[in-house]
């Protein structure tokens, strides 16, 4: 959908009559604007949320560059599925509904209720040595991820992941989709110390090394990870669907890269919630042209920087909507 100059012009005007200086509300107006574009709409609803934490373990986990051992993977499954985590936790807080997504955790299905199964394999293969995973499999896990994005009538939708290594897999995503260099994109991860950051650089250095340019699905398919594709393509899947897309952090902001640079129509649809302690999420972010809306030393996870952002997504549209303008309110505006 395409919408005119008429529609920008009373969309800005219903903003700047609104009993405030003009742009005294900065990121609010901003967001309020976007929300509006993306629903067609000069009063644009945003009622309702939902996150999809997706689950899946990854092979370079065998190289050492993850403090913490791949069986934690599982093990913070059972914790969503128990309600004890701070996604969880933070849902609960915000209004928000929760789901989790098993798109391939090592070792046996889990087999239980409350859990979605999407498992493409039980984890990826050490992207060190080769592909993580085939070209199948990463079209099988774009193609649950759209259409778990577009399901259900959320008016907005976060994604989280729980994987262990992941994000040494995002690191070499982001360095193959935007060429910036992994001394850049490597960081501690779980809590690795100096020795251990060295470490992870110098393996993702040894794979980086073994592809050359690559298309942005391509690039999923050799680094994986079967969560990270997965959420790429729910991202895609919601922005057809004309839903916020509230991007997490460092590990869901490479989804959205991957997903931006396969359809790149995706990126209006998208709010980039946090700015993660994890090191080298700010120049993903940069490569997307993003501002991240929070910045509080985050870097968990689990979409939990999505949810602490969604309430200034509905404020944003209750401004739109609830708020006076100077006319009705009997408030002289600006001269």
């Amino acid at each position: 959908m395409t919408l005119g100059t008429t529609f920008a012009a009373d969309l800005q005007r219903k903003i700047d009559m609104k009993t405030k200086p003009l742009g005294a509300l900065g990121r609010i107006e901003e967001l309020a604007a976007q929300i509006a574009t993306l629903q067609g709409t000069l009063s644009p609803r945003m009622a309702s949320c939902q996150v999809t934490i997706f689950a899946a373990d990854h092979g370079i986990a065998a190289e050492g560059v993850s403090a913490f051992p791949q069986e934690v993977t599982r093990q913070m499954v059972l914790n969503f599925l128990g309600g004890g985590a701070a996604a969880n936790v933070f849902a609960a807080s915000v209004g928000a509904d929760l789901r989790v997504v098993d798109a391939g955790v090592a070792g046996d299905p889990f087999g239980m209720p409350g859990l979605i199964e999407r498992r493409i394999g039980a984890g990826t293969a050490s992207f060190l040595t080769g592909p993580a995973m085939t070209a199948d499999q990463c079209a099988a896990a774009l193609q649950a991820g759209r259409a778990l994005g577009a399901d259900g009538d959320w008016d907005a939708v976060a994604f989280g992941e729980m994987g262990i290594a992941n994000t040494a897999t995002a690191a070499a995503l982001g360095h193959k989709l935007t060429g910036i260099g992994l001394d850049v994109l490597v960081g501690r991860g779980t809590g690795l110390d100096d020795a251990g950051v060295a470490h992870k650089r110098a393996v993702l250095e040894r794979a980086a090394a073994r592809t050359g340019d690559l298309s942005p699905q391509a690039a999923l398919a050799e680094y994986g990870g079967f969560e990270i594709a997965m959420m790429a393509g729910a991202m895609l899947g919601a922005a057809a669907a004309r839903r916020v897309v509230i991007v997490d952090g460092f590990i869901a902001t490479a989804a959205a890269l991957a997903a931006v640079r396969m359809v790149p129509e995706a990126r209006a649809a998208m709010v980039f919630a946090h700015r993660s302690q994890e090191q080298g999420h700010g120049a993903l972010l940069d490569a997307l042209d993003a501002r991240a809306l929070l910045d509080l030393g985050l870097r968990l996870g689990e979409g939990t920087g999505a949810l602490l952002a969604w309430p200034l997504l509905k404020a944003a549209a209750d401004m739109l909507n609830r708020m006076a303008s100077f006319d009705e309110a009997g408030v002289d505006g600006p001269a």
